[in-house]
């Protein structure tokens, strides 16, 4: 039975996934995530929706995104996609599909539910990083808008304003996000970071 598409609605906040066809790499190189981030943020100009958290990892990414109009995040998504697919088709001379099938969607029904997948996307480097190096820290990733949220860069195309505003001003997310690391297994860790959705 196939898969049915997600119904978007003004003022929905959804979690957006996709990952490597056949779960290969979709960014193989430093400039492959610039030209997915550089067309992230261009691509706001002609679509109403604000991007609220994002991760991009070596064969999979995720976006938190809030659809401002009745316009379909759909609409945003595919065109996003669609021009990295043909630029990566392009520089490493091959041919068909980059993503593995339509992208998936999952709306955000509570204030607790958007902590939780906020947490969740930038939680997804940890295992990479620990594999890197055991003194590398999360905000060490380029590639997530975790450093945007604790105030070490500012990526002027998040909005980071609606998950801090529910953490309130008492708890740093900085902490929220270091509390989470002994409730969630090395084995969970290592899961979210590989992909397995």
């Amino acid at each position: 039975m196939p898969m049915r598409r997600p119904i978007f609605s003004r003022d929905g906040i959804y979690h957006i996934y996709n990952r490597g066809h056949n779960k290969q790499q979709i960014f193989l190189s430093y400039k492959d995530y610039l030209r997915y981030l550089k067309r992230l943020s261009e691509y706001l100009a002609k679509h109403p929706i604000t991007i609220l958290a994002y991760c991009l990892m070596p064969n999979h990414i995720h976006l938190l995104i809030r659809q401002n109009s009745d316009v379909s995040i759909a609409d945003y998504i595919h065109r996003l996609h669609t021009a990295y697919t043909m630029y990566f088709n392009k520089k490493y001379e091959q041919v068909g599909a980059v993503f593995q099938g339509r992208f998936k969607a999952k709306m955000i029904d509570s204030e607790a539910s958007l902590l939780n997948v906020t947490r969740y996307i930038h939680l997804n480097p940890l295992e990479l990083l620990r594999a890197q190096g055991p003194a590398l820290k999360l905000e060490a990733y380029e590639w997530s808008s975790y450093p945007t949220y604790i105030g070490q860069r500012n990526d002027t195309f998040v909005d980071d304003s609606v998950v801090l505003n529910i953490v309130g001003k008492n708890t740093p997310y900085r902490r929220l996000i270091e509390e989470s690391f002994p409730k969630m297994g090395a084995d969970r860790l290592a899961e979210i970071s590989s992909g397995n959705l």
